[in-house]
């Protein structure tokens, strides 16, 4: 027998911190290849080494975590991959931001003294959100720990970049690409952000060169009429026919250029011609490309106008704007200015208005890899959970553009690329040359530029595991099972792991993505430092427990869907720890010292023990099914009714007298029974909250070291106590409805009231007068009578109908008649809802056609029993009217 001396209060911060601790020492949350069982991989989304847990972590680690806790107790070799992302933009701007406040630069001090800094801030706080992860009860294999540029996964960055490189599907070019002039790197086109804002519409003349008039042409971004080579017109255009290839003069710049014609040109839209600016917009380039037009890149990379802008060369985009829109009216070129709202693509990271820009990048060419990427998704061999976010993952992949994967930064892993500063060769290697290999040369530079972040966490699922080595971990745990992710990084993340893994193993990385939602406030608005709403983790931890917060997150929590957060709820899952922690505590102080099970007998059980193990046994049926399903919140839901309302509420109170009572039959069975069912609780409770229910099932009694270790409880034929199910259902209801009517009469608590139940049913008469001490403990009645009419039943008697029974409780000197008559008019108009929801389904004749008999049945029963006690209420009624007259 294990120790009952649990303390009398729940604290979980006496024994959180001393759990997590445990299974650490025990080596509970390592996971080795083991041929005797299954493998289940979750990877973890790894958070940047700048990160702080905010609430978005705590969901998506928490539904982590549940998955794995729960596949781990079912015996799979349950592996639980951490690891931490070097976050390129982000973990640069901390650093350079650091440096400034010593009033030094980047530039000043160099790469290599940087990237020495930018190591000592991540040993320093790369740390921090591992730390809060493992504060959150994450039970990830610590020991495996990887980092995207540590040594392992960095050669997997190279071996990955130079195979495209071979294969032609990385190359360099100029292209357009998006451009922050705050962060001053690209950014692919995942990164950019659409917020809707104010604008306009500038209209204005561009001079034909023959004087012969002017076109007209509308922008939204004035100041990149610096750099246009070209008007564009529909070819089909009647307007402008007789234009086509004559020139016009570009306002202030006065540099001639064409009018083409284009079939890119929307004849309708506006005044049905465009300026084309090749250097600053995608569309334009494109055209620019098919017209072989110049490239005029009029600013520099902090968004400032370039020396082929002239005059307004040194001035800021929006400045620049403001004098040309200035200059264009007094030269009585401004036709108009429209207010006009648009889509304008930000940073992700800092928010700043993106420029499309030409540059020469690094990308890789994704149509190739996009095919089979989207085909392996169609075949089923990948679900996203819910489904409905395939179709974006296909629209996305099926409209991709090529990846821009170089980053004008210094931190990350630096494109192995090298150029020979005396002819201009180009090298690809995985190791620095020593000289050219086109004309000796020892003058020889690698490209600046580092890969974009996600290219590295593109591989993360096969990296982590010892690629490009075929390690054992590697054959034995890839391909992942899961992927647990919010639907915001879809585009950023998942698609790229999943063409990453088929193109590099020729295997899908995982086999399920299920989606979950945004943590939003009570409000439903999104949590942020401008509307001040947001929640801090580590506090709700700090107030309430590790288990109250990861409750909060996963109840009523569906694949897919935003989750609202709120202290209400908060406290409604303390209230539940508080609730199972009272619950245990009341069985562990009721039971003997060396407590033996093995005179337990089943002959012995009562009908309570029979039904709370029957009931038991479907809970975990269906909470395993729930789990398999991913449906977390829904599987958190029964758990939470079934310890609440079944075994607190109920069968604890059933108990007691058992309990009390030394002598008494069946105490044993009903010590075992409490033991049994409690364990179960647990153990079903236990991934979603891993403290409180160790620290209770270590009180228990079984055989086990852990309960994170012990075996997931399985449905027992042996336990499956239908029928006893039924008569205890019937007990409850009788129950409920003494209690509401008491309460509804106001009867005080102290008075026992004599109960009159008709039945013509032998066998429930017998279970009815062999529970009369259920009743008078739980409905406290005083003497109850089981008959088969109405003999002796007064007529202001108060009565209920539930499942075939009429209960009436004589209440002549308490009842007031037309409240009782308010109450039978109710219970009049549920019956009839209830009446006529059952009649249309039986009136539905795809319902009848598609559905089982048994379920058609089942309603056809229920249409009979509802009329009949629709019937018995309308003769009470008219009883009680009649008194009433």
């Amino acid at each position: 027998m294990l120790e009952n001396n649990i303390e009398k209060n729940y604290e979980p911060k006496q024994f959180e911190e001393r759990i997590y601790k445990k299974w650490i020492d025990k080596n509970y949350f390592h996971a080795e290849p083991d041929e005797n069982k299954k493998p289940f991989t979750i990877v973890i989304p790894p958070p940047n080494i700048t990160g702080q847990l905010h609430m978005g972590h705590a969901l998506d680690n928490t539904l982590q975590d549940v998955l794995i806790r729960f596949k781990r107790m079912q015996g799979y070799c349950a592996l639980w991959l951490p690891g931490t992302d070097h976050a390129s933009i982000a973990t640069e701007v901390k650093i350079v931001e650091a440096m400034a406040k010593e009033g030094i630069t980047k530039e000043k001090i160099g790469r290599e003294k940087f990237l020495e800094r930018a190591w000592k801030w991540k040993e320093e706080y790369g740390g921090r959100i591992v730390n809060q992860l493992k504060k959150l009860g994450s039970s990830c294999d610590w020991e495996r720990e990887r980092f995207t540029m540590d040594e392992g996964l960095s050669n997997a960055v190279q071996e990955v970049f130079l195979k495209l490189y071979e294969k032609g599907l990385i190359y360099r070019g100029e292209r357009i690409i998006n451009w922050c002039p705050c962060c001053v790197t690209s950014i692919s086109d995942a990164e950019v952000e659409h917020e809707e804002k104010d604008g306009c519409f500038w209209h204005m003349k561009y001079p034909l060169k023959s004087g012969k008039g002017y076109i007209e042409i509308a922008t939204t971004r004035p100041e990149t009429m610096l750099g246009d080579t070209a008007v564009a017109v529909h070819p089909e255009d009647e307007r402008y026919k007789e234009l086509i290839g004559e020139t016009v003069i570009l306002p202030l710049v006065n540099r001639e250029i064409p009018i083409i014609a284009d079939t890119y040109v929307e004849k309708d839209f506006g005044t049905g011609a465009v300026k084309i600016t090749p250097a600053h917009d995608p569309n334009d380039f494109e055209v620019g490309l098919r017209h072989d037009l110049p490239l005029i890149i009029v600013m520099d990379n902090n968004a400032t106008i370039n020396q082929n802008g002239g005059k307004y060369a040194g001035m800021d985009r929006y400045d620049a704007r403001k004098l040309i829109v200035k200059e264009l009216e007094e030269q009585e070129l401004l036709v108009q200015i429209k207010p006009h709202k648009h889509n304008v693509g930000t940073c992700y990271r800092c928010s700043s208005v993106i420029e499309p820009m030409v540059s020469k990048q690094w990308f890789v060419k994704m149509q190739p890899l996009a095919e089979p990427a989207v085909d392996i998704v169609k075949s089923g061999t990948i679900q996203f959970i819910p489904d409905r976010f395939s179709k974006i993952y296909y629209s996305w992949m099926e409209n991709i553009q090529d990846w821009c994967i170089s980053r004008q930064l210094w931190w990350g892993h630096r494109i192995p690329a090298y150029y020979c500063q005396d002819c201009d060769h180009m090298m690809v290697l995985g190791v620095a040359p020593e000289k050219c290999e086109k004309c000796q040369s020892k003058n020889i530079i690698q490209d600046e530029d580092v890969l974009d972040t996600w290219f590295s966490s593109a591989l993360w699922p096969f990296s982590t595991l010892g690629w490009p080595e075929m390690t054992e971990e590697l054959k034995y745990f890839y391909p992942t099972n899961v992927l647990v992710t919010g639907y915001d990084i879809i585009f950023f993340w998942v698609a790229r792991m999943i063409f990453s893994g088929v193109e590099h193993m020729g295997k899908e990385p995982f086999k399920h993505v299920f989606i979950h939602g945004l943590v939003r406030d009570a409000q439903g608005r999104k949590m942020s430092k401008s509307l001040g709403n947001g929640i801090d983790p580590l506090e709700i931890i700090e107030n309430y427990g590790t288990d109250a917060l990861r409750y909060a997150l996963t109840i009523g929590n569906s694949p897919g869907n935003d989750l609202r957060f709120s202290t209400e709820k908060i406290e409604a899952s303390r209230n539940f720890a508080n609730k199972v922690w009272n619950a245990s505590r009341f069985v562990l102080m009721n039971f003997d010292k060396d407590l033996d099970f093995t005179t337990v007998s089943e002959e012995n059980f009562l009908l309570a023990d029979k039904w709370i193990l029957s009931r038991c046994n479907t809970v975990i049926k269906e909470v395993t099914e729930n789990l398999e399903k991913f449906e977390l919140g829904i599987g958190l839901q029964k758990v939470y009714e079934f310890i609440w309302e079944e075994f607190c509420d109920w069968y604890i109170e059933l108990v007691k007298p058992r309990l009390y009572d030394i002598e008494s039959k069946g105490r044993i069975e009903a010590q075992y029974v409490l033991n049994y069912v409690l364990c179960c609780a647990m153990k079903l409770l236990h991934p979603f909250m891993p403290f409180i229910t160790e620290e209770i099932y270590m009180h228990l009694i079984h055989d086990d070291e852990s309960i994170m270790i012990s075996k997931w409880p399985e449905y027992k034929e042996i336990y499956s106590y239908r029928n006893q199910e039924n008569e205890m259902y019937m007990i409850m209801s009788a129950i409920k409805s003494i209690r509401n009517i008491r309460a509804e009469m106001n009867v005080p608590n102290n008075r026992k009231v004599k109960v009159i139940i008709l039945t013509k049913d032998d066998l429930v008469k017998k279970l009815l007068k062999d529970n009369e001490g259920v009743f008078r403990r739980l409905a406290g009645t005083g003497e109850v009578v089981v008959q088969e009419d109405k003999t002796g039943v007064s007529d202001d008697a108060v009565a209920a109908i539930v499942d075939g029974l009429e209960i009436y409780i004589p209440l002549e000197d308490l009842i007031d008649i037309s409240k009782e008559i308010e109450r039978l008019e109710k219970e009049k108009e549920n019956l009839q809802f209830e009446i006529k929801r059952v009649d249309s389904k039986l009136n539905n004749q795809g319902f009848l056609a598609k559905a089982p008999a048994s379920l058609v049945e089942s309603e056809k029963e229920k249409k009979n029993k509802y009329e009949d006690m629709y019937k018995k209420v309308e003769e009470r009624l008219a009883s009680l009217l009649l008194k009433a007259m």
